[in-house]
Order: structure tokens, then C-alpha cells, then sequence
């Protein structure tokens, strides 16, 4: 009977152990699985996603490489050899685009510079660490001054002819030297179409900020749906100097036309609202240029302001897409960053955007910076977002209401402020 019952308790104390031993590990993979998770959550909280939206020749490309200079996220050898390359395929690329709207306009060029056409429509993309052949130096020179391209430079808006090329031709010696390499501003300034999505991570302090970079012609824009997951913020990016120039992609379409259509959209896309949206009103100093000479009640006949007025061509705008905004019924669901940039001696008021210049990286290195500090300040007070909505201009001294104000201040004489 003893043995009998000791041979009972042995396989009871097995199929204890047994099942014990299972436990361990199911709660061993349990936690693991757990800690997998905790961890995956951690990274994704971690991350900052940033949406760069806008229509094509916004200048979301020359933000996301003023980014990389900003946070010293360098170009590697390869990146630098491809904008050398670029910039060669932009000097001819612009002069074949001029010439072509040059039929349009019914111009023709000097009958000195008429046997250099043939060269510029067969111009050869380099090789990697081919120097830029020497016999395009003259012809690119004598088109760039002769009378007809410069009158067609003169209609480039309604073409959309590439606004790089006053950057690039008056410097053609240097770019034609044998040892040539692309400065910050050379790379800032080369244009090439953005197709499909490009991300560019930066890691910060406490987080990485993932920027996504999609091209904003009418063809690409179908991509955008695939980003719209997990989205903490958009910078959309529309072009100031846009507001007489036609698309690229579609002669008959206004630019700014264009950009106030796709900002309408995301403003009302269900996709987006509770997204803090941080509006850029771009290339401030060619819209300064431009307005000079260019009437914008020729385009947008309700604008009553004075004509060559810079500061009331930009308010006009202001206003034109903050009333997009502000036709949303969810509007206090949705954060709208508010901010402006400016020499600090004539900053008097906060504005409800930004206005910037994307190839100035000492400009968009403060409105960058407010840019983030208002993200992480979002992402660590979420409570903000029931009652943060649009401000109109305040100046300094008024009282705020008691919203957060926060500002950023580098080199000295540049100020960040933001209402939010």
C-alpha cells in the first residue's frame, strides 16, 4: 500500500511540475511579449511624424534639405556628386523650358545665338565626376543675355518657368570650374520633380522627428493617403510668389489657385481632424520682388489693398486661407499653429502663419526651432487640443487671454512667436 501511494504522489509531483513549468514559460512569453510591446509603444511615442504638404514648386523639398543642414544631417559623397549633376541639368533643363515658351510668346531669339538652340536640346546628363563640358559656358552665356530669352524670363509666370535660373546663371564661371563642388546654397537652390515619398528621420533630444517629404504635382498626389496614418502634425507649404504663375503640370491652372484648393481639402478631411496644422506662406522674397511689377487684383480682383504693397499683398493671403480654415465646423478640434518671422526691431504683432524665405537657413533655422518646441509642447499636453484654435493678430502688449505663448530667439536678431 506504501509504495502504491508513493508511486501516486511521484506522478502527481511530475504533472505538477509539468504544469508549473508550462505556467513559467506561457508568463515568460507573456511578459517578453509585453515588454515587446511597452517597447514598441515607447519607440512610437518617441517618434514626431511630420507631413509636408503642398502643390508642386511650394518648396517642401528645399525645407526638408534646410532641415538636414539645420540638424547636421550631412549629404553623403553620392548626394553631393548628384547635385553637382543637377545643377548642370538645371542650367540646360531651364534654358530648353525657356526657349520652348519662347514659341508661346511668339519671341525668337538672336540670330547670333540661333545656331546655339540645337546645343541646349541635346545637351548630355554628366557621369559621376565629369566636370561640366566647357563648350556650353559661351552658348549658355550669350542665350541668357540675348534679348528674347530675357523678355521671355520677363512672362516666365504664366509658364512657370523655373525660378532658380537668376540664381544660377550669374554665376556660371564658378559652376564651370574643373573642381567645382555645391555649396549649402547651390543644393538649396537645385529643383528636381519629387516623386513617390522620401522620409528623413531626426533624432532629437527626447524624440525622432520623422519628416515626409511627397511630391505635390496633381499625378503624385494620390500617394498622399498612404502617410495619413499615425500623422502629428502637417507643414503645408504654399508658394507667395505663386499668385500669377500657372502649375508646371497645367498651363491653365493658377498656383496659388491651387494650393488654396488643397488646403481647403485638408482643413475638411476627416483624416486630419485633430491634426495641428502649421501653415508656411513661402518664397516671401520673390513675392516682394514680384509684386512690383506684378498687380495681384490682376489675378484676384477682391483685393483692395495697394498695389506694390508688400505688407498688405501678404495679409490678403493671410486672410484668404485662414477663412478656408475657419469654415470647418471642427474647428476647435483642430490645432492651427500660429506664428510669424521677422527682424526683431520691426516685430510688432503675431501673425496666424508664417511667412518664409526656404532657402534663408538662418531664417528657417528659428522658425524650424518653434516649430518643434510647439510639436513636443502638443505631444506632452494633449489637453491643449480642446481649446486651442485660431488667433487673429494681437499685438505684443494685448492681453492674450491666457493662451500659451511661448518664443525662440538665435542669432540675435530673429524672434519666433506662437500663439497656440
Amino acid at each position: 500500500m506504501g509504495i502504491c501511494v508513493s508511486k501516486g504522489e511521484d506522478v502527481a509531483l511530475r504533472a505538477h511540475r509539468e504544469v508549473e513549468k508550462q505556467l513559467k514559460e506561457v508568463l515568460f512569453t507573456n511578459a517578453r511579449q509585453l515588454s515587446m510591446a511597452l517597447q514598441a509603444k515607447a519607440r512610437r511615442d518617441a517618434q514626431v511624424k511630420i507631413l509636408l504638404l503642398g502643390s508642386g514648386d511650394s518648396g517642401k523639398s528645399t525645407v526638408l534639405k534646410q532641415m538636414r543642414l539645420i540638424h547636421q544631417v550631412g549629404f553623403s559623397p553620392q548626394e553631393i556628386e548628384s547635385y553637382r549633376q543637377l545643377v548642370f541639368n538645371n542650367l540646360v533643363h531651364g534654358m530648353r523650358l525657356v526657349l520652348e515658351s519662347m514659341s508661346i510668346f511668339s519671341l525668337d531669339v538672336e540670330p547670333a545665338n540661333s545656331h546655339y538652340v540645337p546645343l541646349i536640346e541635346g545637351a548630355p546628363d554628366l557621369k559621376d565626376g565629369e566636370p561640366f563640358p566647357l563648350y556650353y559656358r559661351g552658348p549658355l552665356q550669350a542665350l541668357w543675355e540675348d534679348k528674347g530669352v530675357q523678355r521671355a524670363l520677363l512672362r516666365g509666370n504664366e509658364v512657370a518657368l523655373p525660378e532658380n535660373l537668376k540664381y544660377f546663371y550669374p554665376q556660371l564661371d564658378r559652376f564651370f570650374d574643373p573642381s567645382y563642388r555645391p555649396s549649402d546654397q547651390d543644393i538649396l537652390h537645385c529643383r528636381a520633380r519629387t516623386t513617390g515619398i522620401n522620409e528623413t528621420v531626426f533624432r532629437l533630444k527626447t524624440h525622432e522627428l520623422h519628416l515626409l517629404d511627397v511630391g505635390g504635382q496633381k499625378s503624385e498626389r494620390r500617394k498622399w493617403i498612404h502617410c495619413f496614418e499615425g500623422v502629428t502634425s502637417i507643414l503645408f507649404l504654399a508658394s507667395l510668389n505663386g499668385y500669377d504663375m500657372s502649375l508646371s503640370e497645367d498651363r491653365d491652372a493658377n498656383q496659388m489657385q491651387d494650393a488654396m484648393a488643397i488646403w481647403d481639402s485638408i482643413c475638411h478631411s476627416q483624416w486630419f481632424r485633430t491634426t495641428s496644422i502649421i501653415l508656411f506662406l513661402n518664397k516671401l522674397d520673390l513675392f516682394s520682388e514680384k509684386i512690383l511689377h506684378s498687380d495681384i487684383k490682376a489675378v484676384f480682383p477682391d483685393f483692395d489693398g495697394k498695389p506694390k504693397d508688400v505688407m498688405e499683398g501678404r495679409e490678403y493671403f493671410r486672410k484668404r486661407f485662414l477663412r478656408l480654415a475657419q469654415k470647418s465646423s471642427r474647428t476647435r478640434e483642430r490645432e492651427i499653429y500660429v506664428q510669424f518671422v521677422t527682424p526683431l526691431y520691426v516685430f510688432l504683432h503675431l501673425m496666424s502663419l508664417s511667412f518664409t524665405n526656404a532657402t534663408d537657413t538662418a531664417l528657417l533655422r528659428v522658425v524650424m526651432a518653434a516649430v518643434e518646441e510647439y510639436v513636443f509642447l502638443y505631444l506632452h499636453r494633449p489637453d491643449l487640443s480642446s481649446r486651442c484654435h485660431l488667433y487673429y493678430t494681437l499685438p505684443l502688449y494685448a492681453s492674450f487671454h491666457n493662451p500659451i505663448l511661448f518664443s525662440t530667439t538665435l542669432r540675435g536678431n530673429l524672434q519666433v512667436a506662437a500663439l497656440i
